[in-house]
């Protein structure tokens, strides 16, 4: 059973790393199992922690890389990426709060990274973010 543990704690790194880039996947349901499975909680929290947060450092890095021909070359809205650039201006490191939320999260680290916001701040605020929560998760999962 250790083994199979292990291998769960494995699976939960590269789910919650996977589930932090583009690809649609959750890693909230991956804690879980995990904490079903007798998983040791601040062990599963860290690992999924861990995964989740080098994910998003990934998805900065991705719009760290990014350039503005591509944007032209890719047609998008020109308004909205004016939107986007005001409210990272306007907030900075601190969205990097909000990048663990479903489907805008990457849109945000990505663009933190595209927008070349400070990089220590940004990782910070990612790790704060994706850590407070899976123990909101484990909290709920632990009440029930």
């Amino acid at each position: 059973m250790d083994f199979l543990l292990e291998l769960g704690y494995l699976g939960l790194f590269l789910g919650s790393f996977l589930a932090s880039t583009v690809v649609p996947f959750s890693a909230d349901v991956l804690l879980v199992g995990m904490l079903v499975a007798g998983g040791a909680p601040w062990i599963v929290i860290g690992v999924a922690t861990a995964g989740n947060f080098l994910g998003g450092l990934t998805s900065y890095g991705i719009g760290r890389l990014g350039k503005w021909e591509w944007i032209d070359k890719l047609g998008a809205n020109p308004e909205k990426i004016t939107r986007y650039k005001a409210k990272i201006e306007k907030y900075g490191a601190w969205m990097a709060l909000l990048t663990w939320v479903p489907f805008i999260g990457d849109i945000i680290a990505i663009a933190l990274g595209f927008f070349r916001v400070k990089f220590l701040p940004s990782a910070l605020f990612m790790f704060v973010g994706r850590f407070g929560r899976f123990v909101a998760w484990y909290l709920i999962y632990a009440a029930i």
